[in-house]
């Protein structure tokens, strides 16, 4: 589940960080840089920062 709430946020991310990058500024395009960046990091490393973050949302959601 975690999982693929991971994968619908980077494919917003970078979707939404190309529109930027089309109608307001090509610099947008350093942060899709930066989640495919993260998402190949996280192949190799197996850790992921959006991860850790969910994972404290859904625990914290869980015991309210």
């Amino acid at each position: 589940m975690i999982e693929r709430r991971l994968r619908g946020i980077a494919g917003f991310f970078v979707l939404f960080s190309l529109v930027l990058a089309r109608f307001v500024s090509p610099h947008w395009l350093w942060f899709t840089a930066f989640v495919g960046i993260n998402l190949l990091q996280s192949a190799f490393t197996n850790w992921c920062p959006m991860m850790a973050i969910l994972k404290k949302f859904i625990a914290k959601g869980a015991s309210s």
